[in-house]
């Protein structure tokens, strides 16, 4: 049984001249709670793409629970649940009809994702939207139904770029508690997020990308180095401005 989730290695992706991603080599232990951090335009979603099987790499490679997903990848994505930044739901479907979409696509038995669709919904606090269409919830409902297609086969791996972003505290609240305990009971999670104190409070490890480049990655007490994980993100990143200048703005 391996004891690593997702293991990178030598990860690379140039668009035209823009080089996305430089030779990133990242492993994930199984059982943790993953945060992959850095500025908007750092390369995370690039990465965790080509570590999904959204995005061939340039070079490099990546293991899903010890299986190559570009070699095998109908192997490698069985144990993978994917919330992908961006990526249009099919949302003239019901919440229901979706979920349970998701879980047919998976080969699961129709009963089996009938039982599921009605846990997940229930836990998500979607039930009484259930049969509203998609195109018509609200954006924390959106990555509540979302998430729930990730999980529906029960992968040993979520992979959730962005999952808090627009949400609102309480689904947040929500979202964080259905990770802690799916954890828990022995499953991976990778959130990228650009929200420090979030990551601080939820992660066991963290990673901190800036230009495609990795620039620390380890436990969070271990990157954070005794100061707080803000701190040593900018200190990592760097880039801070100033308001020199801003005069005009003093009304006093």
């Amino acid at each position: 049984m391996t004891t690593v989730a997702l293991q990178v290695s030598n990860l690379s992706k140039q668009f035209g001249a823009k080089v996305a991603v430089n030779n990133v080599s990242l492993t994930v232990p199984v059982g943790s709670m993953f945060g992959l951090v850095g500025p908007n335009g750092a390369g995370k979603t690039t990465m965790l793409s080509m570590a999904t099987g959204l995005l061939r790499p340039d070079a490099g490679t990546a293991l899903v629970n010890g299986v190559d997903i570009w070699a095998d990848p109908s192997a490698a994505k069985s144990t993978l649940g994917v919330l992908a930044d961006g990526v249009r739901q099919f949302d003239r479907l019901s919440g229901r009809q979706l979920v349970t979409y998701s879980g047919l696509l998976r080969g699961m038995a129709q009963q089996e994702v009938a039982e599921r669709t009605e846990d997940l919904l229930r836990v998500m606090d979607l039930t009484n939207d259930a049969d509203k269409l998609v195109v018509d919830y609200s954006a924390g409902m959106t990555k509540k139904i979302a998430l729930a297609t990730a999980m529906i086969h029960s992968p040993k791996l979520l992979v959730l770029d962005e999952p808090f972003e627009a949400v609102d505290p309480v689904s947040a609240a929500n979202i964080r508690e259905i990770l802690a305990d799916y954890v828990a009971y022995g499953g991976t999670v990778i959130v990228s997020s650009h929200v420090m104190d979030l990551v601080q409070r939820m992660c066991t490890h963290v990673a901190v990308i800036d230009g495609g480049v990795l620039k620390a990655s380890g436990t969070v007490d271990e990157v954070r180095a005794g100061s707080t994980l803000e701190e040593r993100f900018v200190e990592l990143v760097g880039g801070r401005g100033t308001g020199e200048g801003l005069s005009w703005l003093r009304t006093s």
